[in-house]
């Protein structure tokens, strides 16, 4: 039953995504963030003060999220067990991100399809960190890809991980887990202090499944015959290049299969960051690439929830 309902989860969010107006975990998680930060803020003045702070940030919003997907789903389960099964598809579905992934790439690349800079610009815009207001066409595309990348592992990867893991209540604190770092985890100086637990306990959540991305991307490669051989020797070349110990497994990956270049300097809050080139740029990037990305992502995303139910089922089997 267990691997009935993540697989009818990763199927409800391939075909739905992610309604705009339905209810969503994450926003939840999202507003605690944002009310306990300004509490924090409010007591804590020196840096010192903000570090802890986060710490108890972190401790708050990682635990309350734990505990009451727990409770939720053992109070329905001693109510009725399908009603509880029922909370559990949905909450699993929640935590699943691809869809809502590839809508967000396909709205820039349908503006360049259009020649819209400014829109392309306007629709990037909500998906990076980055200034977006003087990009060009190619830039504009190597950010869609770089995002898609990147977020295959945070978005699909590690959200079944943590699913086959440890149930509903260990996914959604990785979902915590992860909001938290989208939202405070920057080491400008608005953010350094008190992101700084939320930042490198991402790190640390990400680390298997970054790494794991590495195999999986390549095998969507492999099956869309794309550059394996690239995907595999690039991903394992440049994975550090990058400032997270994470982000580079997935984008060089995917760098090495399409056969171009990522990464380079980029303003995010109007301070030019200097990050390393990734990838060889055997041809000119173009917006093709994006539609070819997505790919790759849904792709590896239905080859780790085949490779984790298996390996699920043999635990299981051994187990008993």
């Amino acid at each position: 039953m267990t691997l009935m309902i993540y697989s009818a989860a990763f199927l409800l969010d391939l075909i739905l995504g992610d309604p705009q107006h339905w209810p969503h975990p994450v926003r939840w998680i999202g507003s605690t963030i944002s009310y306990v930060q300004n509490i924090i803020r409010g007591i804590c003045r020196s840096d010192r003060a903000l570090y802890i702070g986060g710490a108890i940030l972190w401790c708050i919003v990682v635990g309350l999220t734990w505990l009451v997907t727990w409770a939720l789903l053992s109070g329905l389960s001693s109510l009725n067990i399908w009603l509880g099964r029922l909370a559990e598809l949905w909450l699993a579905y929640t935590i699943l991100a691809g869809r809502c992934l590839s809508d967000a790439a396909m709205d820039v690349y349908r503006a360049l399809d259009s020649d819209s800079l400014d829109e392309s610009r306007r629709q990037l815009s909500y998906i990076v960190g980055r200034d977006t207001s003087q990009l060009s066409k190619p830039q504009i595309t190597r950010a869609v890809v770089e995002t898609v990348a990147e977020n295959t592992v945070d978005g699909v990867i590690a959200p079944l991980f943590y699913l086959f893991i440890g149930g509903v209540p260990l996914a959604m604190a990785y979902k915590a887990i992860n909001t938290l770092d989208s939202m405070v985890g920057y080491k400008n100086e608005k953010y350094r202090a008190i992101g700084c637990v939320s930042a490198r306990i991402d790190d640390l959540a990400n680390l298997i499944p970054a790494r794991l991305s590495w195999l999986l991307l390549a095998g969507a490669a492999a099956l869309m015959q794309l550059n394996t051989d690239k995907a595999l020797r690039i991903g394992w070349r440049d994975r550090y290049q990058h400032k997270s110990p994470n982000c580079a497994w997935p984008e060089a990956t995917v760098a090495g299969a399409l056969g171009i270049r990522l990464g380079g300097p980029n303003t995010y809050f109007g301070e030019l960051v200097e990050k390393p080139w990734i990838g060889d740029e055997l041809r000119e990037i173009n917006q093709e690439d994006i539609k070819l990305t997505i790919r790759l992502m849904l792709l590896a995303s239905l080859i780790a929830l085949i490779l984790f139910s298996a390996m699920f089922e043999v635990c299981d089997y051994l187990y008993v």
